[in-house]
């Protein structure tokens, strides 16, 4: 069953208490696929609660836990792959951590609401970069008005890098 569009989901900062349900989520097999080992990723996001480059948050609906969001700038990060990117511009990254979750519209509508915040705070531009293989979260990112831009082998792997300018989302609204 599709997502309401009325439904909305809360961000808030990931704190230590959260790790431990993150390292849950991080081995669960939809999740577990396109993640390095849950020790390392948690040791990331672990020195990313502090840091000024990431912001690690938790996506909740109905006060609930159901996602790991991070959003991060490519500019403030030595030899960032997508610093080529328009200054001002994020990245974001998503899971959902609860697999009955999982392909149900969630992903596109928690990152339409969460573009929408950074275009509301003057963000020109969001990316992010699913593996090829990942088609349902391409489909998802492409269903929330994010478009292909680039195919490109990093730190990362291979990508399919894809973005969404304000311009677009203002567009879209007005039709």
């Amino acid at each position: 069953m599709p997502v309401d569009p009325a439904v909305l989901y809360d961000f808030r900062p990931v704190t230590e208490k959260d790790l431990p349900m993150i390292a849950g989520w991080l081995a669960e097999p939809h999740v577990a696929q396109w993640w390095d080992d849950p020790e390392t990723e948690i040791a990331g996001i672990r020195d990313h609660i502090d840091s000024i480059s990431v912001e690690p948050l938790i996506v909740e609906l109905d006060g609930k836990p159901i996602a790991y969001l991070q959003s991060y700038d490519p500019h403030l990060e030595d030899d960032h792959p997508y610093a080529d990117q328009p200054f001002g511009t994020l990245g974001i990254d998503l899971s959902i951590g609860r697999p009955e979750l999982v392909g149900r519209g969630h992903g596109s509508a928690i990152v339409r609401q969460f573009v929408e915040q950074l275009f509301e705070e003057g963000v020109p531009r969001v990316i992010i970069d699913p593996d090829p293989a990942n088609g349902r979260a391409i489909r998802a990112y492409e269903k929330a008005g994010f478009r292909r831009i680039d195919r490109r082998q990093s730190e990362y792997g291979d990508v399919v890098l894809m973005a969404i300018d304000a311009e677009e989302g203002d567009a879209e609204e007005g039709q």
